[in-house]
């Protein structure tokens, strides 16, 4: 299950880190989201509510995204707005640790590398009662242990 987590944090920190080319035409290096233009706010609308706490870097990635979108097929662009509704679900906390687990994979040697997607294939091909079990066995294994009183 740990392959799970960890492969989605690396699936969308590709989406979030990676380097796309820089979006042409900004409004601004820096715009807040009234300064957006409505194709970039239709895209990154489940960011809305926190577009303005984000940091310049990471509002330029996502200015990045935008000015890809289009470009993408429905299955890109389908993938893009999951990850995006995900990453503005998660906590800070569990941000910076799909942030660390990206930067665990990709300092992975290839074949484990390969080995971990392999995993992650074998995982995406079980039935989908398979899948809710083992996600339910992986959050009774890691749930946070209350200090003892």
């Amino acid at each position: 299950m740990a392959t799970k987590n960890l492969f989605l944090a690396f699936a969308f920190s590709i989406c979030f880190f990676s380097g796309f080319a820089h979006a042409k035409g900004n409004v601004t290096n820096d715009p807040s989201w009234n300064r957006l233009t409505a194709d970039q706010r239709k895209v990154l609308i489940p960011l809305a509510s926190e577009w303005d706490t984000l940091r310049p870097w990471q509002r330029e990635k996502m200015l990045d995204i935008a000015h890809d979108y289009p470009k993408m097929n429905a299955e890109q662009q389908e993938r893009v707005q999951r990850r995006l509704n995900k990453w503005s679900r998660m906590t800070p906390y569990e941000r910076e640790n799909a942030r660390k687990k990206y930067q665990a994979m990709k300092e992975l040697p290839p074949e484990k590398k390969e080995a971990l997607k392999q995993k992650w294939h074998e995982y995406e091909n079980l039935p989908e009662e398979q899948r809710d079990q083992l996600r339910q066995s992986h959050q009774e294994v890691h749930a946070p242990q209350k200090p003892a009183q």
